[in-house]
């Protein structure tokens, strides 16, 4: 806050500032008419203070926007990855709130289709979590790309950062596919500086005891891993958020 605040004078929009010197503020308080103008000025101060204040105490409003990982499929609600991932950073201290945009069986293609409704406004981030289905389903990875590009432009044209998740191809799909397929992620974090976090299922993929029966999504212990891996660049995430556009 600046050390000298202005506030117009009523009779005729010259201003008032606190940095007045002590005798001319005292003088000026003995006539009624001044006297007035301090005590309006005092309560606008006021009023301006409790609004700020008001802001401040709004939480950060996220949304992760992606397929059945986000969603939570075969777990509770409470149990998905957003709701998880909103109670871990409020025991930090975070106010934040997160909502789940998730759509079990969603390509990148179907995310980038539902981008408008998905992210309503008033959105301060997104975590986009898409291109898992894109794999499994053997998509050229250049639809994966045209499809997150759309996505990112879209946000970008709303002034929403992103913080934007990667995926490990299978290693049936070959080397070129993974290759080809990984480096849509990569690409796009670097050449827009994007907050990233290269493997959404980190800590996770392959071991039987973190997931569901299919081998594929997390069970309530797995999604308590991705959380607790991906905390640290959400909390990130955050900051950037929280200290405006002009951040670095």
């Amino acid at each position: 806050m600046k050390s000298s605040v202005s506030i117009a004078d009523a009779k005729g929009g010259s201003p008032l500032r606190r940095s007045i010197p002590g005798h001319m503020y005292w003088n000026m308080a003995r006539q009624p008419s001044r006297r007035s103008v301090v005590a309006l000025a005092l309560s606008a101060l006021a009023g301006v203070m409790g609004a700020r204040s008001a802001r401040a105490a709004d939480p950060v409003r996220l949304v992760a926007l992606g397929d059945s990982l986000t969603a939570g499929f075969g777990v509770g609600p409470k149990d998905a990855f957003p709701a998880k991932l909103e109670a871990a950073l409020k025991a930090k201290g975070r106010n934040v709130a997160i909502s789940n945009a998730g759509v079990s069986g969603d390509t990148s293609t179907g995310g980038a289709d539902r981008l408008d409704w998905s992210v309503p406004d008033g959105t301060d981030g997104v975590i986009v979590e898409l291109g898992a289905n894109d794999m499994l389903r053997g998509l050229d990875p250049e639809v994966t790309r045209k499809a997150i590009g759309r996505i990112l432009d879209g946000l970008n044209a709303r002034n929403i950062p992103v913080l934007l998740t990667g995926m490990r191809a299978a290693p049936n799909l070959g080397p070129d596919f993974g290759e080809r397929y990984e480096a849509v992620f990569t690409d796009y974090a670097k050449e827009r500086g994007l907050d990233f976090y290269p493997f959404f299922l980190d800590g996770v993929a392959g071991d039987r005891a973190l997931n569901q029966q299919d081998g594929i999504h997390p069970n309530p212990r797995g999604v308590d891993v991705i959380v607790e891996k991906i905390l640290p660049t959400v909390e990130r995430f955050l900051d950037r958020i929280e200290a405006g556009p002009s951040s670095p």
